[in-house]
Parts: C-alpha cells; structure tokens; sequence
C-alpha cells in the first residue's frame, strides 16, 4: 500500500474552497458531474457519478475534511484528509492520503493532479 500527499495552492479562501469541497450544488458545477455530499461525519458521499465513493469521517468547517474512500477487495481503508490553510495566494491545500493499492497509484495521482486539484483550480481562475 501507498501514501500520496501533495499541496495545491488555489486562488481562493480557504472558506470558498471548503464549500467547494462540501456543498453538493458548488462540487456538480466544478466536477460537472452530480455528487452526492453532506458535512454530517458517518454520512456516504459520491463522486463523479460514483468514481468516488465513501464515507465522511470528520469535519473541521473551513479547515478540514476527512474521508474514508472505498477500493473493492482491499482489506485496509484509504484515508483522506484534506487541509485548508490561508496562503498570501488564497489557499494551501494540502491532501494526504494513506493505504493506496500499488495498481491504483499512478491513476490515483494523475486524478487529484487533473480532475480533483485540476478542475478545482480551474473553477476558482474562472471566478
């Protein structure tokens, strides 16, 4: 198993970028896919039309989130924890996540890089 962390700096505020990350109705219009979220711990959330799937673990309102994500057949789960922090620039985002399956890596990375931070970028250049 793996472990990916990367930080992405964003033209926003860590409290734009939280709701980005939250809100069902602001996540449809970045991903351009239906999601399903809510900022309740325990709740199931999906992404892009079920990529992405898991379930909310913790929430700290504009500085936190983490998540556990669903990989078929593995016995341990992968864990992701995203941090907001204030930047000169807008906002740090820092993603670390743990127990990536050595066949899932490469594809993991270039999808936080390009569709997850990527597209998240882009929304927040277009503001």
């Amino acid at each position: 198993m793996k472990e990916f962390k990367k930080y992405y700096l964003l033209p926003a505020t860590p409290e734009e970028v939280y709701v980005a990350l939250t809100n069902p109705i602001t996540l449809q219009i970045w991903t351009g896919e239906p999601a399903e979220m809510s900022t309740e711990p325990g709740s199931e959330f999906s992404l892009w039309e079920g990529s992405i799937v898991g379930k909310n673990l913790e929430f700290e309102e504009n500085k936190k989130i983490v998540q556990q994500w669903y990989f078929e057949g593995e016995p341990e789960d992968s864990i992701v924890t995203i941090k907001l922090h204030p930047h000169k620039q807008g906002c740090s985002m820092e993603v670390k996540q743990t127990n990536i399956p050595e066949e899932a890596y490469d594809d993991l990375v270039e999808g936080w890089n390009t569709s997850y931070a990527g597209a998240l970028l882009a929304f927040f250049e277009e503001q």
